[in-house]
């Protein structure tokens, strides 16, 4: 009798721990680790505060833990897609059991997956083990690629393309909701065909024009001082996070009082708006550059997401990335969304006009869109996981395994 209330409290403890873990990983992914409170946590199960400081004492143990459940699943998934025998089944394993997953949340059989965009925001030690764990899927992903048939295919070039595919996966949670759960086999297979095929028509060629990166920034006067001012500080929030980036550091980083800081914006979160204005209007220059060139949409799109690769490693760069929205209020990160769908929007008519001229293959050229989107957006963490990547080979290296295929040479 003993054993049995024990194994009864060992469930209702699992059951209560698992309810937290999927209020608080919704809060997550809305607020980033900024929002996330274990008030709110406690609130949406209807649990005291107290009561859940009995599960998890601090809030980075809450959030950690959110990130931590959704890894090991994406660990799980892993290790069941590396069973398959040749790289492309693996590969369409892993989506498979991942949009497979992802249609359960939606249809609300299953429990959320958490964004791993706010990692940053954590404090240590929680920080490292979430990141020791994500180092351990990634290792895991990248065996995806171990074949006879893919030995040309360097250990650093392995490596970029891991990450390119998982940013892949990470970035469709910014674009599903625009479908149906019925229809995400569909969009999976779409997704697979892009991975696999890339956006070029056969025959093309890997020769986009030079990226004009000094025709992208601000050189002289006011503009010039604002310019250095968004830089410093978008650095400091992707290396850092939203929280980790304070006024204090981001005065710093630039040998300026806040005074100055508080001169140039009235609130961290116009800061952030800020940097994400001066990202987009980078990317909108460049497609309007990349639009103006002679030639066929092959050469102007992958000019397009050649110049941005490398301008995120160059002195310019690099560009703010997204996993900062998490920590915005929400009207304001409606706003920047809808920036983002705009930039995606013209790269996804640039991939149709290219389609119709037949210079580029048929693809679903919304999802190309959001997929060049996400490459382009992990570009600025490339130098993390393949240090002393230059500038100048980021574009090969990175954004040409999704423009000609992951597998190609």
């Amino acid at each position: 009798m003993a054993e049995k209330k024990g194994v009864r409290a060992t469930d209702r403890f699992r059951k209560k721990r698992d309810a937290i873990l999927d209020a608080s990983t919704i809060l997550l992914n809305q607020r980033g680790v900024k929002g996330l409170t274990l008030a709110d946590a406690a609130a949406a199960v209807g649990l005291s505060t107290t009561s859940v400081t009995y599960y998890f004492k601090r809030k980075d143990d809450l959030a950690a833990a959110c990130m931590l459940r959704g890894i090991g699943w994406l660990q799980d998934a892993a290790e069941i897609a590396v069973t398959e025998p040749a790289p492309a089944e693996r590969l369409h394993r892993l989506l498979d059991l991942y949009f497979e997953r992802v249609r359960l949340m939606a249809i609300g059989e299953g429990s959320p997956l958490p964004s791993l965009a706010d990692v940053r925001a954590l404090q240590e030690p929680r920080r490292a083990e979430v990141i020791e764990a994500f180092a351990k899927v990634f290792r895991k992903v990248r065996s995806l690629f171990d074949a006879p048939e893919l030995v040309w295919l360097s250990r650093g070039r392995r490596t970029a393309r891991t990450h390119m595919l998982l940013a892949q996966l990470f970035w469709s949670g910014a674009w599903l909701h625009k479908y149906d759960p019925e229809d995400y086999a569909r969009v999976r297979e779409r997704v697979f065909d892009i991975l696999v095929g890339g956006l070029a028509a056969e025959g093309a060629q890997w020769s986009p024009a030079p990226a004009p990166l000094s025709e992208l920034a601000a050189h002289e006067g006011p503009e010039m001082s604002r310019e250095t001012f968004l830089l410093a500080a978008t650095r400091l929030i992707n290396q850092r996070g939203y929280r980790g980036a304070s006024v204090n550091k981001i005065s710093a980083a630039l040998n300026v009082t806040k005074g100055s800081f508080y001169h140039h914006n009235d609130a961290k979160d116009d800061l952030v708006v800020a940097c994400f204005d001066r990202t987009f209007e980078v990317m909108r220059r460049v497609q309007r550059l990349a639009m103006g060139l002679e030639g066929d949409q092959w050469l102007r799109i992958s000019s397009a997401a050649a110049a941005l690769a490398e301008y995120q490693l160059s002195p310019y760069g690099p560009l703010l990335r997204v996993s900062a929205l998490a920590a915005l209020p929400e009207e304001i990160r409606i706003e920047q969304v809808a920036h983002s769908d705009r930039v995606s929007d013209r790269f996804a008519s640039m991939i149709s006009d290219g389609i119709a001229e037949g210079s580029i293959r048929p693809v679903d050229a919304a999802i190309a869109a959001q997929m060049l989107n996400a490459t382009l957006n992990a570009g600025s963490e490339l130098t993390f996981w393949l240090p002393g990547v230059t500038q100048k080979a980021a574009p090969a290296v990175f954004a040409r395994p999704l423009l000609m295929g992951i597998f190609s040479r």
